[in-house]
């Protein structure tokens, strides 16, 4: 067959006889959840790993039977040079593996100061590397006093770690703090990300925040997050920061339908009466 008759034919069939463009990426940082204890905490563990120089840190391996065989597996393969353990906060379910990890990785734990095992507590807004990965430590208490989030920057790749502080479409429970802390978490720390930041919470609980904020608050946002948790088992790194400013009711303490329903106008109490009502439900 001729190069015309070909091109006619495949016109015929409609078929385009433009090539397809790959997408061009610059990504050098790549992110692996670990599901763990599914069905009851349905906790995250998130490896993190610069493509460029394999350098990567596991973060919140609370979990050593589920989190081990992917660190060996990777680190035997010697896709990754596993440099770090990183904690969101000192509770079990987030760093209780600490001591088992380190039986078969001797690594430096990053995190708040009642973790265990931890080495090194960064302070608020200190910043440490992981290859060409910028890593920005962001003090956050209210769940416990010690929570840190950790803010990644790969160029334009962006992702915050926000352990049991920022779920999405809701927050974690004001265990050691109150709503002034968790109000300044939310809508001062975590606001202040730029809107395309990727969001990657400790657990998995999106479905029920999301009946939560349907009580709460009727817009097309929420009903988008309703849809897409119904379709999908996992939601970590699937939302922004922007995205929880429209569906998350924790990040609209401003909102006026919300203050309407609650009764009170000052962001604070709006942050206290959410959460009480999210406790109660």
């Amino acid at each position: 067959m001729t190069l015309l008759a070909a091109t006619i034919k495949r016109a015929s069939l409609g078929i385009s006889t433009r090539s397809i463009a790959r997408p061009v990426t610059s990504r050098k940082m790549h992110i692996q959840s670990i599901p763990m204890w599914e069905g009851t905490g349905n906790n995250y563990a998130y490896l993190v790993t610069d493509d460029k120089s394999k350098e990567a840190v596991i973060i919140d391996p609370a979990n050593p039977p589920e989190v081990l065989p992917v660190l060996k597996e990777k680190t035997d393969s010697g896709s990754i040079k596993l440099s770090k353990i990183i904690n969101t906060h000192h509770h079990h379910d987030h760093a209780g593996g600490n001591v088992e990890i380190l039986k078969h990785f001797k690594l430096p734990i990053i995190g708040g100061k009642d973790c265990s095992q931890v080495t090194t507590t960064p302070d608020h807004k200190s910043q440490f590397n992981i290859g060409d990965i910028k890593v920005t430590a962001l003090h956050t208490p209210c769940h416990t006093q010690d929570s840190i989030c950790f803010y990644f920057e790969d160029g334009s790749d962006l992702a915050v770690f926000t352990g049991d502080t920022l779920f999405i479409g809701g927050c974690g429970r004001f265990f050691e703090g109150d709503a002034t802390q968790m109000h300044k978490a939310l809508n001062e720390t975590l606001a202040a990300l730029p809107n395309e930041t990727r969001v990657y919470p400790g657990h998995e609980y999106t479905k029920g925040n999301v009946r939560f904020a349907k009580k709460v608050l009727d817009n097309d946002a929420i009903k988008k997050l309703d849809e897409f948790s119904q379709a999908n088992k996992e939601t970590q790194g699937k939302f922004t920061i922007g995205d929880e400013k429209q569906h998350n009711v924790f990040m609209r303490v401003d909102d006026s339908n919300i203050q309407q329903l609650v009764g009170e106008t000052k962001p604070v109490e709006v942050m206290r009466a959410l959460r009480e009502m999210k406790d109660r439900s």
